[in-house]
């Protein structure tokens, strides 16, 4: 649904103003960000780096003072404005930027009202917000991705190799299982499985999955790397495009 319009909410007190850019354009990948707005006490100086992004990425800022010490002004107001976004129907989905578990809540009510919620925020994102998102990406795994796009040039008398990216998640036994699980509930009588649908399945079991975590830039490589499946690439007639199949080897 790369039309879609979405409402970009974003906790500053919560997040590092690293990599927006990356963020944006991963939010694009899913649509149009036609409402960016970020909340904070911008009279504090743990936000103050913030403030030099905003203007570059057409960010609105919003300002929330702290009442009370201690506490994060900020969630009430992000979630007065998300439900006030949400009742003017303008949007088609949200994106919640935050790794405070405050925002559970706010993502169930929000997929309830039919909108699609995308939570963007730190590994350390409490497992219970992550579970209420429809899909939710880490901001580590962009942070790898912008470095590998940056080329540094090396004095001619040394060589350098290249830094792989490193994942942020190991291929363990329940990663396996729930791809393996995965394949198996989308097989056919004779046990193949379209790749294309295998992701969209995957997260709606768990939200976070994403092969970038595991340092594999797509699905396909990562179903390689297992070597537990079977490959079939068949071949659709049209513009040399093929689809491919999976099975259980």
């Amino acid at each position: 649904m790369t039309d879609a319009k979405l409402a970009v909410l974003i906790d500053a007190d919560n997040v590092t103003y690293t990599n927006v850019k990356e963020m944006l354009e991963e939010i694009s990948k899913n649509g149009t960000p036609t409402i960016k707005r970020i909340y904070a006490d911008w009279t504090k100086p743990t936000v103050s780096g913030w403030k030099n992004v905003l203007l570059e990425n057409a960010i609105t800022p919003i300002q929330q003072y702290s009442y009370t010490t201690g506490k994060n002004s900020s969630d009430s107001a992000m979630i007065i404005d998300a439900m006030d976004i949400l009742y003017s129907e303008k949007v088609d989905g949200f994106c919640i930027v935050s790794s405070d578990s405050d925002f559970t809540r706010l993502a169930t009510r929000l997929r309830e009202a039919g909108m699609m919620v995308i939570g963007f925020g730190e590994k350390k994102t409490p497992k219970p917000f992550i579970a209420a998102c429809d899909k939710f990406i880490y901001l580590e795994i962009l942070k790898v991705t912008a470095n590998e796009d940056i080329n540094i040039e090396e004095p001619k008398t040394k060589t350098k190799p290249k830094q792989k990216s490193e994942p942020i998640s190991k291929v363990d036994k329940e990663t396996i299982r729930l791809i393996t699980e995965s394949v198996n509930d989308l097989a056919d009588e004779n046990g193949w499985a379209f790749l294309g649908s295998l992701g969209n399945h995957i997260l709606k079991k768990q939200p976070d999955f994403d092969p970038r975590n595991y340092g594999f830039t797509k699905l396909f490589p990562l179903i390689k790397h297992l070597n537990k499946f079977r490959v079939d690439e068949r071949d659709t007639g049209v513009n040399n495009i093929r689809h491919i199949y999976l099975k259980q080897k």
